[in-house]
């Protein structure tokens, strides 16, 4: 029995939604997603429905309580607003995973369970993270379906982007929380320091935050944990965290081969994105030298550019996409680099900091 929980990947990403239909709709006309599968009522399960959006190897489970009496799903959704609850994790056991994570200092939620239906059965135990947030561990026993006991099969295709993964999750904390959760992955699961951004990082004339990534030790897990840091105004982290009701997940990172035919499908789809200035493409060659992409393109669809000393990268940010101004998504692509866009931090800043302005809140 190793000392860490040992994990093989990211399973799926669940949100608690107010209306899992129309999310649906929104995640397959707008991103691209194909609902592959589904449990609720016609499936036998009487107190919340969930579809799984499905595009390379990413899969998202939008779930809503069918039930009137205040239950987890009601009190999640009172307070933060449509989000993310469960980060679930596939691993080789279970039972370990779960021992271990609880022995290291996890708080437990549920002890491993079997769920089982025709297609047979998996194990499943949760502890809990920052906020209202929890991770799953998951393991396959003799299951063969489509997602996950209790889950029938769907194919109501959408048009993919050219999503293959995620690529990182990022959760913000309240001020002065950072450490601690930075500490919680070191000790739990046996994450290691990847990259970390103090203020002087990441900052502009009026804001800044600091970050630390948090990478599993197979590097397929990636998890940038964000706080507020004092500034002028009101920081994107803290505006977050007042709107949000606490800490929890900020974005989530979608890995594509090609960030320029993503975001055109994605501009045509009706996605918004954050605006960049002209003069942030004044110089981008100067900054990050020779890329393979068209620099017209890159400029007309507003793409960010970066590099480090493996190569570079290519991402934009989605405006927040529920009525709070909290979850958004990142687009990105890596052309070597391993990094998270050091260079682009007070462009990205400044460009939430107009969104702030008109909501009021900088």
């Amino acid at each position: 029995m190793g000392e860490h929980p040992q994990l093989r990947r990211l399973h799926h990403v669940e949100f608690y939604v107010g209306n899992a239909l129309q999310a649906e709709y929104y995640y397959r006309k707008a991103f691209g997603f194909s609902r592959s599968a589904f449990k609720g009522l016609e499936t036998g399960c009487q107190e919340h429905c969930s579809f799984v959006m499905a595009q390379g190897k990413v899969r998202l489970v939008l779930t809503a309580s069918l039930s009137p009496r205040e239950n987890a799903i009601s009190r999640f959704l009172a307070r933060h607003g449509d989000g993310v609850c469960d980060l679930a994790f596939e691993v080789d056991d279970c039972a370990e995973a779960f021992h271990l994570a609880v022995a290291n200092g996890a708080t437990a939620v549920q002890e491993p369970v079997e769920e089982r239906d025709h297609n047979g059965a998996v194990l499943r135990a949760v502890v809990q993270i920052y906020g209202d947030t929890v991770h799953s561990f998951i393991q396959h026993l003799d299951y063969t379906g489509p997602f996950l006991p209790g889950f029938t099969a769907q194919d109501l295709p959408g048009e993919g982007v050219g999503f293959r993964m995620v690529d990182h999750v990022v959760g913000n904390q309240e001020e002065g929380q950072m450490e601690e959760w930075a500490a919680w992955y070191e000790k739990v699961l046996g994450f290691r320091r990847f990259l970390s951004f103090d203020d002087k990082d990441i900052s502009t004339e009026y804001t800044a935050l600091r970050s630390v990534v948090m990478a599993a030790p197979n590097n397929i897990i990636k998890f940038p944990i964000n706080e507020p840091a004092p500034g002028l105004k009101k920081s994107q982290i803290q505006e977050y965290v007042e709107f949000h009701g606490g800490a929890g997940v900020q974005h989530v990172a979608l890995l594509t081969d090609d960030i320029l035919t993503t975001v055109r499908q994605l501009r045509a789809n009706g996605v918004q994105f954050l605006e960049v200035p002209d003069t942030y493409y004044e110089t981008v060659t100067e900054r990050v030298g020779p890329i393979k992409e068209d620099l017209d393109a890159i400029r007309e669809q507003r793409i960010l550019v970066d590099r480090d000393d493996k190569g570079y990268l290519l991402q934009l940010f989605t405006k927040p996409v529920e009525d709070r101004p909290t979850l958004f998504y990142e687009i990105i692509q890596r052309c070597g680099s391993q990094s998270f866009g050091k260079g682009n931090f007070k462009a990205l800043f400044e460009s939430i900091e107009r969104e702030q302005q008109l909501r009021g809140t900088l």
